[in-house]
């Protein structure tokens, strides 16, 4: 065996190593509230969450999960919140993907704390963005009210949830809400702002207070029932529009709904007969060095990734940090931008080091990113940076400039945007590559991605050198031992905070994926974007 294949098998087995890794927490995360949770569930004649989503949509198609991950090692003072007590995602129903809310009343029975708010508006932006039904399966006992300051008032709070509802309403995009269980307070406007909703006997139950609280405020006695449940509010106040025996029948109906809805005009992004790659996608294993200092050949991966394993290069000689590329996905025309980590030169002859982008990478991308609005292809993004090149050359050479028209471009793109996290996303790189808040239609990340303002030991010199001189001006200089336990403890702590676990428990990410799912990930999230328009593209200012 060569020395190659061996250091192929390394990579490979470090890969799966974090790979079953992921999925063994995700399967813990599935549990929802745990087991016993679940046998309550199921003894009051009710589905959980995953189990109505699953007879919610089509047979043997799949349900692209989105914050699988939120909350994540959160909140352990309140005793946690798996998945953020909601699960969110992309499923088909009657052929038609349609983006799924639904509450885990296996988790503090679907209250709602402050990520289970961000994760609500992420799953309405999604649909409003990609102009996608949106089905909310309700089962929520309202705010987690020990942390009601941190849900209830802001901006991107609570509130915002009904906002949108409106929001879509207006734009056409059809919302179904069942009520499957408790829906209270302020939570009751969002199935009633939606456009139908269904309610199912005996477990279904919405008032703006319940018993206790109508009790409290005007003395009345009254039952849940006869309060909020599936008779009064469908044969007496007409609040909601279908009662339903049961859980099934519930699904059932909404599909029946779903199978009626027209159809939009198509955004128009093209798509011919799919070509497999000609390599198992199984060999992105081999391709990524665990040791993240290492460089490795981003093309490998991308020819893992696309049609035929072919992509026609743009300016494949100039700015060579970043490869920018046409290709296909699963059939689909994308453009791809991807951080090339391998030691090259410049066309001026100067070494630039892989990662990093410099003035003539930054400049090309931003080209590209124009070219593929003009000719309306979808972007893919492939991280693996640590940040704009600094020092006296770059500056005089105007690196700001040029990395102001990337991250212009990249804010200005009108065309759907895929962000794939594979390594490194750092500082301003992040930002040039699509991060978070530059509004990716999908941003996920593998196991092996670090999302931060700066490499982990730099990060850790720069605090520790902070922490040592406040100390020493209080006249407690510390000994060598104590810097030298003081760095490993900060140090720790960031490299916990660049995580991938620690980027997708605060939705930094919607997914962490198994690398070999990246072809498949992006050409559903490019079908979903399909069913939206594409606003013109205008470059502005600062790219003339």
């Amino acid at each position: 065996m060569t020395k190659v294949d061996l250091t192929a098998n390394q990579y490979e087995d470090a890969m799966k190593l974090l790979v079953s890794k992921m999925n063994r927490r995700f399967d813990k995360i599935k549990e929802g509230g745990g087991k016993k949770k679940i046998e309550k569930h199921h003894a009051k004649g009710k589905l959980t969450a995953r189990e109505r989503i699953h007879l919610l949509i089509d047979k043997n198609s799949e349900f692209l999960e989105i914050g699988g991950f939120a909350g994540y090692d959160m909140y352990q003072d309140h005793g946690g919140c798996p998945c953020g007590g909601v699960i969110t995602g992309i499923g088909y129903i009657q052929d038609r993907p349609c983006m799924i809310v639904a509450n885990d009343a296996t988790v503090k029975a679907g209250a709602w704390f402050p990520i289970t708010g961000k994760k609500n508006l992420r799953a309405q932006e999604i649909a409003m963005e990609n102009r996608i039904p949106i089905i909310y399966l309700v089962d929520s006992a309202g705010v987690y009210l020990p942390m009601q300051d941190e849900i209830f008032p802001d901006k991107e709070h609570f509130g915002r949830i009904f906002r949108n509802n409106a929001k879509m309403s207006s734009m056409g995009i059809p919302q179904i809400a069942a009520i499957m269980g408790s829906c209270v307070a302020g939570g009751a406007y969002l199935p009633i702002m939606s456009d139908e909703s269904l309610i199912v006997e005996g477990t279904g139950s919405i008032f703006l207070a319940g018993p206790y609280l109508v009790k409290a405020a005007i003395g009345e006695n009254v039952d849940k029932e006869t309060l909020g449940g599936a008779h009064t509010h469908s044969e007496i106040s007409g609040v909601v529009d279908y009662k339903v025996p049961d859980d099934e029948t519930c699904l059932k109906t909404i599909r029946e709904l779903v199978s009626q809805f027209g159809h939009h005009e198509k955004a128009g992004f093209d798509r011919i007969e799919s070509k497999s790659p000609k390599s198992p996608k199984e060999d992105i294993y081999k391709l990524l060095p665990n040791d993240r200092a290492q460089p490795y050949k981003i093309r490998e991966i991308l020819k893992t990734i696309v049609d035929d394993s072919k992509i026609t290069e743009y300016k494949s000689n100039y700015g060579k940090t970043i490869v920018c590329a046409y290709a296909r996905i699963d059939g689909w025309s994308v453009g791809i931008v991807a951080n090339n980590r391998e030691v090259t030169k410049s066309g001026k002859g100067e070494m630039q080091f892989g990662g990093v982008i410099y003035s003539d990478s930054a400049d090309k991308a931003a080209r590209f990113i124009m070219n593929c609005n003009q000719k309306k292809i979808p972007l893919v993004f492939l991280h693996d940076v640590s940040g704009f090149m600094v020092g006296k050359r770059s500056e005089h050479g105007g690196i700001i400039k040029d990395g102001a028209k990337m991250v212009s471009a990249v804010s200005n793109s009108t065309v759907p945007k895929f962000s794939i996290v594979i390594g490194n996303s750092y500082g301003a790189g992040n930002y040039a590559m699509c991060g978070k808040a530059y509004d990716p239609t999908l941003i996920v990340a593998w196991p092996t991605a670090k999302i931060s303002v700066m490499g982990g030991e730099q990060a850790a010199k720069v605090l520790m050198q902070i922490q040592v001189a406040s100390m020493k001006s209080k006249g407690d200089e510390p000994s060598p031992e104590q810097q030298k336990e003081l760095f490993k403890k900060i140090s720790e702590q960031y490299q916990h905070q660049t995580t991938a676990y620690y980027a997708a428990a605060r939705l930094w990410v919607d997914a962490i994926i198994d690398p070999a799912e990246t072809r498949k990930i992006v050409s559903t999230g490019i079908e979903v974007a399909n069913n939206s328009s594409v606003e013109k593209f205008n470059v502005g200012v600062i790219q003339t």
